[in-house]
């Protein structure tokens, strides 16, 4: 992965628009100066929450808490790293990166690859022109229309037509410069090993580019249009860019909706996918018939905490749904199963029931513990003890995982009930140590927002200060000065407030590494200081309620602990509280002066 110069990073950040970014995926309205409202994108709301202040280039949302700037916000909506965020927001903005420090053959590896992602995004240009525009293509349209697929959908994913020829891509890549060497590794041409002659890989052919998370074609999956063409589906070879076994296909498409949706639907074949998207399931991608890999479980995870598997009923569907619960063993990954009806798959429910028969069964998901169980019994022979035992030893495994839970218990019930035993001696016989958390609880622990803890009023006062602070920089600096860690009711504001004490000018900079807390935290209060019309009488009567509230805790204490000081410390509070009254006041006659 490279390691590209600040100065490039610093380039990147500057050319950010945050207006434009956020406005791309969420309706914005101005809500004052530089502040910007609108709906969450990574939550349900009706009523909008959401903060973007264009001068800072931050944004915030009031209520799942996520906020951040906009690599951050491209990080969080289509599941990219660091990395990757900066690359797609490089390519948006037209900025150049410059890599540091690469060794000269690195360098050149790392230009050998370009090359290859160039020739291959050329070659899926072509295919879609040739699906689109040439008389050969016809068949291959009207099976996409049989197949209930809409064009506008068809284009968006890509799809293109190889055409029978056995040399016209090879041919054009030529002549756009590229050498057959290079060809040959970006996989869309082959070598006959007698002849020695080079062609074409994929002729008369459907194909599906196959993307990385970034929009990146990496190769291609092609269906066969003649019954007389074997295999029926041929992919890219193997090469320094392609790994059949790491693809998700429509995973570029699909992340910015299981971002937002918290889950990820799996299904199976390219035309699933597209109809399912057609069906308003946005968050669905394909593994193309494969068994899933652990590269796939990755990229998977890196989409969505959730994974509902949309796979067939018949036993290769159903083999591959546990298979893909040993490789997704140990992750925090929550698999759910579909009910598909045996001898369908989701293409074929869009085209003849309805979108809102599949939106339907995608609801109908249950646990995937849940399907390994009842699959167990199904298939095992219960007549006798031997069967009985059978069933027991191929379900302990899954109850070792299973951490003590109402599922767990009505799983256990259910297991009982089949074997007809007691709750008690199945609950023996299956009985471990749980290793880790139920799979109902990944949701919550894998990079979801857990929602926002309540915020006493007391603490609300203190935020609204900190963020008046920023908002008013010189009276803040002074205001800070004079506040200490007693007026803080919680160790991350006494953190925030000494964080501000020397970064008022730039909130978000300077924050410790690793202290999450204090990111988060200082992108909201930034996002806050932006929005309203903030005056300096503001500050002063939120710098008094502080001060009121520090005395109050002081007077509690002193009376528990028998103190002397209790009316002294009474008395301070009085004057304050006078002091506040009037600070109020002059609030108010400010704010209706302007």
């Amino acid at each position: 992965m490279p390691r590209y110069k600040d100065e490039s990073l610093d380039r990147v950040k500057d050319a950010i628009d945050m207006v434009d970014l956020v406005g791309s995926r969420v309706e914005l309205r101005k809500s004052g100066g530089t502040s910007y409202s609108g709906l969450c994108p990574f939550h349900e709301e009706r009523s909008p929450s959401f903060s973007v202040d264009a001068a800072k280039k931050l944004y915030h949302c009031f209520g799942c808490g996520k906020g951040g700037d906009g690599i951050r916000f491209v990080q969080d909506l289509d599941g990219l790293d660091f990395i990757g965020a900066i690359e797609w927001l490089a390519d948006r903005y037209k900025v150049p990166l410059e890599v540091a420090d690469e060794d000269p053959r690195a360098a050149e590896r790392r230009e050998q690859k370009e090359r290859l992602y160039e020739l291959l995004e050329r070659a899926a240009t072509f295919y879609v022109r040739m699906l689109w525009e040439s008389e050969e293509a016809s068949g291959a349209r009207e099976y996409l229309a049989e197949r209930g697929l809409d064009e506008g959908l068809l284009r968006e994913f890509r799809v293109g037509y190889a055409p029978s020829a056995w040399d016209t891509l090879l041919l054009r890549s030529r002549k756009a410069g590229f050498g057959d060497r290079e060809i040959h590794a970006a996989g869309l041409s082959q070598r006959n090993e007698k002849s020695g002659r080079t062609y074409d890989r994929f002729r008369r052919r459907i194909v599906f580019p196959l993307a990385d998370r970034r929009g990146r074609v990496l190769g291609f999956g092609a269906r066969a249009l003649g019954a007389d063409q074997q295999p029926k589906y041929l992919n890219t070879s193997e090469n320094e860019v392609f790994h059949k076994g790491s693809q998700l296909f429509g995973q570029d498409i699909a992340r910015a909706a299981a971002a937002k949706a918290g889950e990820t639907i799996v299904c199976e074949g390219y035309t699933d996918v597209i109809a399912l998207h057609q069906a308003g399931l946005r968050n669905a991608v394909g593994i193309m018939g494969t068994a899933m890999t652990e590269q796939q479980v990755e990229a998977l995870s890196g989409l969505a905490p959730t994974v509902l598997l949309a796979l067939d009923a018949d036993s290769a569907g159903q083999e591959a749904m546990l298979r893909a619960a040993r490789v997704a063993a140990g992750r925090r990954l929550e698999l759910r199963v579909v009910p598909m009806p045996l001898g369908s798959d989701p293409a074929e429910i869009v085209q003849r029931d309805g979108a809102e028969a599949v939106v339907g069964l995608m609801g109908r998901s249950v646990p995937l513990v849940r399907f390994q169980v009842e699959r167990a019994l199904d298939t095992a022979d219960l007549s006798g003890a031997e069967g009985k035992d059978r069933v027991i030893d191929a379900l302990r495994p899954v109850f070792k995982d299973l951490a003590p839970s109402v599922q767990r218990q009505e799983l256990l019930a259910l297991v009982a009930a089949r074997l007809d035993l007691e709750d008690a001696l199945v609950a023996e016989l299956l009985a471990a140590p749980a290793r880790g958390p139920a799979p109902a609880a990944a949701k919550a622990t894998n990079g979801a927002s857990a929602p926002p803890r309540a915020v006493s009023r007391g603490e609300r006062i203190e935020r609204t200060f900190l963020a008046l602070c920023i908002a008013l920089p010189n009276q803040g600096h002074e205001a800070l000065a004079r506040v200490t860690a007693e007026h803080f009711s919680t160790e991350l504001l006494r953190r925030a407030a000494e964080h501000l004490a020397v970064h008022l000018a730039a909130p978000t900079e300077g924050v410790p590494e690793g202290d999450e807390d204090l990111e988060r935290l200082m992108t909201e209060l930034a996002v806050r200081a932006g929005r309203g019309r903030p005056t300096k009488e503001m500050l002063a009567v939120e710098e008094l309620q502080l001060e009121h509230a520090r005395l109050d805790r002081a007077v509690a204490h002193a009376s528990t602990g028998g103190d002397g000081q209790v009316a002294d410390l009474a008395a301070q509070r009085a004057a304050v509280k006078a002091r506040l009254d009037a600070a109020i006041d002059a609030a108010l006659e400010a704010s209706s002066g302007e």
